[in-house]
């Protein structure tokens, strides 16, 4: 399956400046770990050493957070697009 991945400002630099991305895969986690793959600059950025998503980083299918789906098992279909966003965290009290 052929997915869109929309990378945010921060992580364009690591993919050649591309602000989306074509990537095979059937779940979320085989299209992270193909992007992964093919910008070997985003290592560490979206994926840990063991494979799980950056707690600092958020994914969404289509609309919906994978969090509250199956995570990267969701299964993905063709024409699908993935968003990722850098959590957001701080502020004054």
């Amino acid at each position: 399956m052929t997915v869109e991945v929309r990378l945010p400002t921060l992580l364009r630099p690591a993919a050649s400046g591309a602000a989306a991305v074509s990537v095979e895969g059937d779940t979320v986690g085989e299209v992270l770990h193909a992007l992964v793959a093919a910008h070997p600059a985003l290592a560490g950025q979206v994926l840990t050493e063991d494979g799980s998503l950056h707690r600092f980083v958020n994914v969404y299918l289509n609309d919906d957070d994978v969090r509250y789906l199956d995570r990267l098992d969701t299964k993905v279909v063709s024409g699908d697009v993935l968003s990722i966003l850098p959590a957001v965290a701080g502020g004054a009290a």
